[in-house]
């Protein structure tokens, strides 16, 4: 489990347009990441 301040691991999404989105796009940048579940459904 990541700590507050801890460096996110490598990894890549499909954005909401459907392209492909890496945390190696965003080094050296401080970001937020929100997830939720999909669908409305109970997470």
């Amino acid at each position: 489990m990541l700590k507050p301040g801890d460096k996110a691991p490598a990894f890549s999404l499909p954005s909401d347009s459907g392209d492909k989105i890496s945390m190696e796009a965003f080094k050296g940048k401080t970001i937020v990441l929100f997830f939720f579940p999909k669908a409305d459904t109970p997470g």
